[in-house]
């Protein structure tokens, strides 16, 4: 059986080389301006870039990845720091790769089983996953320690397997959200380049 905890395999979560929902179309403006600028940058994609973004979220959202912090997070970025967002979850994706090596590696000793230990890096993982919104993976942590306060080492390592897929849908989903919402600011800095580069 394939062994999903070895502890020198840095978790590894791949990303679409491209975003597949919103495919841009390469025409020309008109033949007498050929800017070599997609049509969906010159703005005629912002409404398709916009419900993208929408529906990628209400499926987060239905599928209980996330819940209503991520939209309080999203209220709190504005003009003065638009990349409010994805600066705070990057922040969290690189502190719960550490957690998840941690537990990890907590786990595969098996001279010791160390329950402080787990406890308070789950505890922290739980507390961070909150900040964001990241209620699936938060529920899944929450479990994990359940498993852990029962002294039962198999339903843990099942927990962190759980854990670390979990961990890695988000942060595609994220990535992919990410990627939208850079195409629509740089879509908009394409079409009304007077206003945002005086």
């Amino acid at each position: 059986m394939e062994n999903h905890l070895n502890p020198f395999i840095h978790i590894s979560c791949s990303y679409p080389k491209r975003h597949q929902v919103n495919q841009c179309s390469y025409f020309w403006v008109n033949s007498k301006a050929k800017t070599g600028v997609p049509l969906c940058l010159l703005g005629f994609g912002a409404v398709r870039l916009r419900t993208d973004m929408n529906r990628l979220l209400s499926l987060l959202f239905h599928q209980g990845v996330l819940d209503e912090q991520f939209l309080q997070l999203q209220q709190l970025q504005d003009e003065t720091s638009p990349n409010f967002v994805s600066e705070v979850v990057t922040i969290y994706f690189h502190e719960s790769e550490k957690q998840l090596r941690n537990l990890r590696n907590l786990l595969l000793d098996r001279e010791m089983w160390d329950y402080v230990k787990l406890i308070i890096h789950l505890n922290q993982l739980m507390g961070s996953s909150s900040s964001i919104g990241a209620k699936r993976v938060r529920n899944i942590c929450a479990a994990f320690r359940g498993a852990v306060e029962q002294n039962n080492r198999s339903a843990c390592m099942r927990a962190l397997e759980v854990l670390e897929h979990e961990y890695c849908y988000l942060k595609n989903k994220l990535h992919e959200l990410f990627q939208i919402e850079q195409q629509r600011v740089l879509g908009d800095a394409v079409r009304y380049p007077g206003v945002l580069h005086p």
